[in-house]
């Protein structure tokens, strides 16, 4: 019979360590989607970048186009100009030698060539008509010379403006290629970080799948072990008073008390002399030890007042009940509570949930009965 007892309890042992390691693989499994959300955030904002510089490098393109073709454009309007001003400098250039030629004809002939061709007037109405010729040549000259050097002047500032403008689109086509070479690093360099997400994010995944395969097979074995406890249970409790099934109704037993753990596994340390488990601990134990799953109930064995609700030295955390008439029952190692202290509580009322708060090896309940101060056996109120 003991060592039935021994096996299930040691099954119970098996089924809460891999428990236990369910909870690592889900903190894990959420650690590791979480780093991988943060890569894929990353890399969608890496993405929205490289698409708004892409953007603004096409728009340098198209820019760096359009400067092209006003550049070709104004070269050849300079080279136009450039020629009408070879041709007004020609023009200028043959009214100057023209003048030239006349002047020295008329200075090498004299003033007799005035008066012959004054002399050779028929009356003076002819006469008047040569003079006025003579004065109409010489002032036509100068006018001519004067509108060809004036146009002159304004083809060179033309010409003069054109270059200036040229000079302007040059410099305005340095600055777009200088742009465009700097967007087109950045692109290339979120490309780059992109690439680096990729496999970052592959690697997370990878982990992702790897943890969750290994919850999957924790999963299983875990059932594989609560199925080999419980048909354990099962075989125990046909051959032990000791044992009681597992039952949801928190009002069990035929005894005086209802049982304070009906959810046990196994008792785990029963009432009396035992070997020590733990360091310091004594021979006797006063109580009875229900191992059970953390957060299993815990349940008023009998109708009385909460007397003591929090921590109870090696006991850990506890509630403690006096049911009138020297009675008193303590409810060790618990997880957490559901009464307060003063509280008055009915038979199979809800007081905590199994823990292994305190000087404990396991999940367990260690229920004790007292009475009038000295400890006694549960098993003579929970038959």
């Amino acid at each position: 019979m003991m060592q039935v007892r021994k096996r299930l309890c040691g099954l119970l042992a098996l089924v809460l360590c891999v428990g236990l390691v369910l909870p690592v693989h889900a903190t894990s499994i959420d650690d590791a989607k979480q780093k991988a959300q943060e890569l894929e955030n990353k890399k969608q904002t890496a993405e929205g970048e490289k698409a708004a510089l892409t953007q603004q490098l096409t728009e340098i393109v198209k820019k760096m186009q359009d400067t092209e073709s006003k550049i070709s454009e104004k070269e050849d309007e300079i080279n136009k100009k450039a020629a009408e001003l070879i041709d007004a400098k020609n023009d200028e250039n043959d009214q100057y030698e023209s003048m030239k030629k006349r002047i020295r004809y008329m200075y090498e002939n004299g003033n007799t060539q005035f008066i012959e061709i004054l002399c050779k007037s028929k009356n003076i109405s002819d006469f008047l008509n040569n003079a006025e010729y003579i004065s109409t040549i010489s002032q036509y000259d100068r006018d001519m010379l004067t509108e060809f050097q004036d146009i002159v002047k304004s083809v060179e500032k033309q010409e003069k403006d054109l270059q200036a403008q040229y000079a302007e689109l040059e410099k305005l086509q340095k600055d777009l290629e200088s742009n465009k070479n700097t967007l087109s690093t950045l692109v290339a360099n979120k490309e780059v970080e992109i690439s680096s997400l990729d496999g970052e994010l592959g690697d997370a995944k990878a982990k992702i799948a790897e943890l969750e395969a290994a919850a999957a097979e924790a999963q299983r074995k875990r059932e594989e072990m609560a199925a080999a406890a419980a048909a354990a249970s099962k075989a125990t409790a046909a051959s032990s008073p000791v044992m009681v099934s597992q039952v949801s109704a928190n009002v069990s037993g035929s005894g005086t008390f209802s049982h304070p753990c009906p959810g046990y596994t196994c008792v785990s340390s029963d009432y009396g002399y035992r070997v020590q488990p733990l360091p310091g601990a004594t021979a006797r134990h006063d109580g009875v030890d229900f191992a059970a799953p953390t957060g299993t109930p815990v349940y008023a064995a009998e109708a009385g007042t909460v007397t003591h609700v929090g921590w109870f030295g090696t006991g850990g955390q506890a509630v403690i009940i006096n049911h009138g008439n020297g009675m008193v029952t303590w409810y060790l190692h618990l997880s957490a509570f559901s009464v307060s202290q003063g509280q008055r509580v009915s038979r199979g009322e809800n007081v905590g949930y199994v823990g292994t708060t305190g000087n404990s090896t396991g999940p367990h309940l260690h229920f004790q009965v007292n009475v009038n101060g000295t400890p006694v056996s549960p098993w003579n109120f929970i038959k």
